[in-house]
């Protein structure tokens, strides 16, 4: 995150802003993502690209 905001609260809060739910995704939130394929869950599931990006994509 420093990378991106200048290591500054305000350029934080720039940073966060600009994300389309906003706020910043959480490390489980990308963890669920990765262990969700492995899972029951999603066993006729096929070739699907999942992206997870908070909307930024969208």
């Amino acid at each position: 995150m420093d990378r991106f905001s200048g290591g500054t609260p305000e350029g934080r809060e720039q940073v966060i802003s600009q994300e389309p739910i906003g706020r910043m995704g959480q490390p489980e939130e990308i963890a669920n993502a990765v262990v969700w394929p492995c899972s029951d869950a999603s066993s006729f599931t096929v070739g699907h690209a999942l992206v997870v990006d908070g909307g930024q994509t969208v």
